[in-house]
């Protein structure tokens, strides 16, 4: 489904905190990494993961933002993920990180993607929302919300972290995303740890019932792999694929996918 602009009347298509947001005082860069499916042995998406412009550690970036400016850093971070994917001539779908808490309308607030994306000429069927990582969601009811709506424009959205923090089974009773991404927490050392296994197991039965792909992140070894892949994941992301690169595309040797 290619994603359909949403009309907003003229006097919404910027909430106040976009009509008074002031430039960014720092500067920033992305890292891409991949995202593969272990079935088709090939890369899904690339995740654009914040860097300072010299890449410089993501908290280097991330420490800088707070309520003055977190409208004006998430709509920079999804025109700048848009811009360097396009440039680098990515072909697969693209995971663009974005913070709740600066979403004030979403149909408004998507208005800056739509306009990226015509200007680069990358094609918005491949855009995927998800939550950035330690990202404090006080309002479950808005998160909701805007996925909902980002679902309605025809956006893929994703549900990061899934097992920490937000990321529970209330959550997912209220929205069941495209794409539900296990914590790394759950998958390091899966292949040695019963309970682990049980809570996998349960997940993917679950999600197998909702219509959900789920996604184990923080693959670091094969044998994490290749539990995983017993389990029925195909989706998978780590350091035994690829690191994030800054400002390049990973390509994945054969042997990764075991």
């Amino acid at each position: 489904m290619i994603p359909i602009q949403p009309e907003v009347p003229a006097e919404h298509r910027s909430c106040g905190k976009c009509r008074t947001a002031e430039p960014l005082p720092f500067k920033f860069a992305f890292a891409y990494q991949p995202i593969v499916d272990c079935d088709t042995r090939s890369i899904y998406a690339y995740e654009a993961l914040v860097r300072g412009r010299d890449g410089e550690s993501a908290w280097s970036v991330l420490s800088q933002v707070d309520d003055r400016n977190r409208y004006q850093f998430d709509q920079a971070c999804r025109r700048e993920a848009i811009k360097g994917a396009a440039e680098l001539g990515m072909r697969e779908s693209l995971s663009i990180n974005f913070l709740p808490n600066a979403v004030y309308q979403p149909a408004a607030c998507i208005q800056g993607t739509f306009e990226a994306a015509r200007e680069f000429g990358f094609p918005l069927e491949n855009i995927i929302f998800e939550v950035t990582e330690g990202e404090e969601v006080a309002d479950r009811a808005h998160l909701v919300n805007i996925f909902r709506e980002y679902h309605r424009f025809g956006f893929r959205t994703a549900i990061d972290d899934f097992g920490a923090g937000y990321a529970g089974l209330n959550l997912l009773a209220e929205y069941q995303p495209d794409v539900l991404k296990l914590d790394m927490a759950l998958v390091r050392d899966i292949d040695s740890n019963k309970p682990k296994q049980a809570i996998v197991h349960g997940v993917m039965a679950i999600s197998r019932e909702l219509g959900i792909r789920v996604l184990a992140e923080g693959i670091e070894t094969a044998a994490e792999r290749d539990f995983l892949r017993a389990a029925g994941i195909s989706l998978m992301q780590g350091y035994l694929f690829g690191k994030p690169a800054f400002r390049a595309l990973s390509t994945i040797p054969d042997a990764a996918y075991g």
